[in-house]
Order: structure tokens, then C-alpha cells, then sequence
């Protein structure tokens, strides 16, 4: 076996790293905006492309549009990081956010079920999956490319903006849902005004484009290149490098399976709840949702400075171990703060008041706290667990497959579970259940001690 490249001692300009970061991290939130905008509008989607009366049936058949994208996300690691570490990180993350961009637009001008039938959902299905596939390539492809310029101390600090940049994609879609929504009348808005969202992602494209052209290639791709160190076939090494199918498992179990559940519980799921059960008015969940993950970006830059100093593991630990131990009380607490609402409206919609707002919003700030201390240093983590000459293949596919085939169906396997139990707070046991095998594998098997670059002697 190759004796693999190191991570190359950088010193970067500080102009040359705030370009790095900045075009990486905004060509992220974009990329995210796109795939969760499809989220964050679910319940008008579901009332444009599915074919039922029945509210129960049109969210099961959206959430399950929306886990088919995540679904798609492990194959468009395996084809991109393939490309990512044969042709460089550069223009694989190019094609990937040129991809989403057109794929989101199109579900924008896709004609309703009532005017194409059954090929309005088909054609969304489709979009999904396109938007999957690019997803698979950009996520791998923007982190290694900053861990890659970043100099060893900084590592984690430096792309912990890399992972808030997932969160400000989810923060950029309400806010520009919410934008739209005071634009156009209740009656527009319902037509056609909810298409503006996705439309919207052609200008962001443009500007991901124009922001990452100016970059040049990964100085550790470059220092492969010119040394012939480039993967014969990524993929396939990615399962025979030693060491690695260890590495890949922790990495799927361990980290991405984990990290993930937290997250769409702490969004997704809790904008579900608050809109349902808790029946708060739509606008105002969007608020309150968006203003915690917003306080909460903080704790995933916060996490991945810190790790740094102490290490990548023990955020992660400490997050697993805080929502095991937080996560039902959290989701009570929204009906505790709501009981003056509900009990002043017993049917319909309410608006909680300012210190039942407040209250909320605090305990959905502690469960992003939770996914940012989970979540933070795991671009860093991740590629120093993988030698550079597979690194994009090796990181992509396990965290593709834990966040896809785990994370997507969160929301998903709670409006399954809710229904068939009836109790309200039913679907947290899965993500809670994750999160339990999560914190035993991680454990066990994540690298403890200071950070430390890749080498042949890394478990």
C-alpha cells in the first residue's frame, strides 16, 4: 500500500482563507436551501402533487418524497466522491451545486395533479432523486475542500462554518418562505406564490457559481496530483485500504447516523409537531423554528473550535449523551408552554403568547445545542479519519448512507408511528434509539486524544 499523502502544514492568507471559507459555505447554504425547501413547503406540496383527500395519506406520501431524496444521497457519494478524488475537488462540487440548482427550479415550475395527474407526483420523485445525487457529491466535496486549506489547529473552527452552513440552508428556506408569504395574499400565495421559493434557486446558483469558479484546487489534491498519488479506482480502495471498512462503519454509526436523527428532530420533526399536535399557527412555528436554529448556529461553529483544544470526540459524546437524556423533555415542554393557548382555543389554530414563545424557542435552542456539539467538528473529524487519496469516496459514502437511509426518514417514521399509536410523542423513540446506538458505537470507536492528521497507524 502507498505510504498515503499527509495533510500539508498551510499557512494561509487570511484573505485567501475567508475566500475559501466563504465561497465554500455559501455554495453549501444554497446547495441545502435548495433540498430543504421542498421540507419546509411540504404541507402545500403535498396538497399540489399528491392525489388524495386525506390529510394523513398526502403527509405520508410528502415525507416520503422527501426520503426519497435522502435515500439517493449514498450513490451520488459513490459517483462523486469517485470523480471528487480522480478529478479533483474543485469542479466535482461545481457540478453537484449546478445540478441541485436546476433540479430544485424544476419542481418550481412543475404543473399541479389536477392539470397532468399522475405525472405531477412522478416528475417531483424525479426531481427528488436528482437533487439526492447532488446532494451525495456536495456535502464531502465542500468539507474536504476547507479541512484540506485549513491548518491543523484551526481545522475544526474553520469547518465548523462548513456544518452551520446545513443549518443556515434550513434557516434561508423559511426565511425566504416567510419573505414570499408577506408578499402575496393568502389566495396567490396558495396558486402559485409557493412556487416562488424554488425558482428563487436559479439566482442562487448563479451566485454559488460565480462565488467557486474563483477558487482553485485543494493544495493536498494538487500535491497527489503531482506526486501520482491518485486512486486508481476511490471507490473500490475505499473498502480494501486497511483499516478502512472499520473506519467507514464507525463513521456511519458512529457520527453520521447519530448527528443526523438530532438534527431533523431538532427541525423538521419539531416544525411537524409544533403544526400538528400542538396546533400552532403555521407562520409563527416557522418563527419560532427559525429563530432557535438560528441562536443555535453558534454551538456548531462553538463545538468545532473547541475540538480543536480537546479533541473531536468528547462534543460528540456529550451530545449524545444530553439528548438521550433531553430529548422527551423537550417535546413536553412545547405542551406545557402552549396549555394557556390550548385551553383558551380547545379547536383550531393558536398563537402562543410572548413568554410561551420564548419558552419554546429556549428549549428548541438547547436541542440545536445538542446537534451543533453532535454535528460540529465532524467535517474535520471525518477527514482526518481518511487517507487523502480516497478521502472524498471514503467520508461521502458512510456519511451519505447514515444521514440518507437514517436522518431522511425521521420525519417520515414519526407521522408512521404517531398514527398507528396515537400518542403524540410516540415518534421520538427512533431518533432516540439512534442516537443510543450512536453513542455506543462512537464510544467505541471513535479516536480519542488530540486531533490528528491521517496515517497508516490511525485505527
Amino acid at each position: 500500500m502507498t505510504e498515503p499523502v499527509r495533510h500539508l502544514e498551510i499557512k494561509p492568507s487570511q484573505s485567501d482563507i475567508r475566500l475559501v471559507i466563504g465561497a465554500s459555505a455559501m455554495g453549501t447554504v444554497f446547495e441545502w436551501y435548495d433540498f430543504f425547501i421542498y421540507g419546509t413547503l411540504a404541507s402545500i406540496i403535498g396538497k399540489a402533487f399528491v392525489p388524495s383527500d386525506n390529510e394523513l395519506v398526502r403527509q405520508l406520501v410528502t415525507w416520503a418524497g422527501f426520503a426519497v431524496g435522502f435515500g439517493f444521497r449514498p450513490l451520488g457519494a459513490v459517483l462523486f466522491g469517485y470523480l471528487g478524488d480522480k478529478l479533483g475537488r474543485k469542479y466535482t462540487f461545481l457540478v453537484t451545486v449546478t445540478l441541485m440548482g436546476i433540479a430544485t427550479a424544476g419542481v418550481g415550475l412543475v404543473p399541479s395533479v389536477e392539470a397532468i395527474g399522475l405525472a405531477a407526483p412522478a416528475i417531483i420523485i424525479f426531481l427528488r432523486v436528482l437533487q439526492g445525487l447532488a446532494l451525495g457529491g456536495e456535502y464531502g466535496g465542500a468539507a474536504i475542500y476547507v479541512s484540506e486549506h485549513s491548518p491543523p489547529n484551526k481545522r475544526g473552527f474553520y469547518t465548523g462554518f462548513i456544518q452551520a452552513s446545513v443549518v443556515g440552508g434550513f434557516i434561508l428556506s423559511l426565511a425566504v418562505v416567510l419573505t414570499c408569504k408577506a408578499m402575496f395574499d393568502a389566495e396567490t400565495w396558495a396558486a402559485w406564490g409557493w412556487r416562488a421559493p424554488f425558482l428563487l434557486s436559479i439566482a442562487l446558483l448563479a451566485i454559488s457559481l460565480w462565488m467557486r469558479v474563483k477558487l482553485s484546487e485543494s493544495p493536498v489534491y494538487r500535491a497527489m496530483k503531482e506526486e501520482g498519488e491518485i486512486a486508481g479506482n476511490p471507490f473500490k480502495e475505499s473498502f480494501t485500504y486497511p483499516g478502512n471498512k472499520r473506519r467507514i462503519f464507525v463513521a456511519m454509526f458512529g457520527v453520521a447516523v447519530g448527528l443526523t436523527v438530532i438534527w431533523y428532530t431538532a427541525t423538521f420533526s419539531s416544525l411537524a409537531f409544533l403544526t400538528g399536535p400542538m396546533r400552532v399557527q403555521e407562520t409563527v412555528a416557522q418563527l419560532i423554528v427559525a429563530g432557535s436554529a438560528l441562536v443555535g448556529l453558534a454551538f456548531f461553529v462553538g463545538a468545532g473550535a473547541l475540538s480543536d483544544r480537546i479533541g473531536r470526540k468528547p462534543p460528540i459524546v456529550w451530545g449524545y449523551v444530553a439528548t438521550l437524556l433531553l430529548l422527551f423533555p423537550t417535546f413536553w415542554s412545547f405542551e406545557w408552554a402552549l396549555q394557556a393557548a390550548h385551553a383558551a382555543s380547545p379547536e383550531g389554530t393558536v398563537v402562543p403568547d410572548m413568554l410561551a414563545g420564548i419558552k419554546i424557542i429556549g428549549a428548541l435552542t438547547l436541542l440545536n445545542a445538542m446537534s451543533g456539539f453532535t454535528y460540529g467538528s465532524v467535517a474535520a473529524l471525518l477527514s482526518e479519519m481518511f487517507p487523502a487519496r480516497i478521502r472524498y469516496s471514503s467520508m461521502s459514502i458512510p456519511y451519505h448512507f447514515g444521514t440518507g437511509w437514517f436522518g431522511g426518514v425521521v420525519p417520515l417514521i414519526g407521522t408512521w408511528v404517531v398514527a398507528k399509536t396515537g400518542d403524540i410523542y410516540s415518534g421520538l423513540w427512533y431518533p432516540w434509539a439512534m442516537v443510543l446506538v450512536a453513542l455506543v458505537v462512537a464510544a467505541w470507536g471513535l479516536p480519542g486524544g488530540p486531533p490528528r492528521d491521517f496515517g497508516d497507524d490511525a485505527a
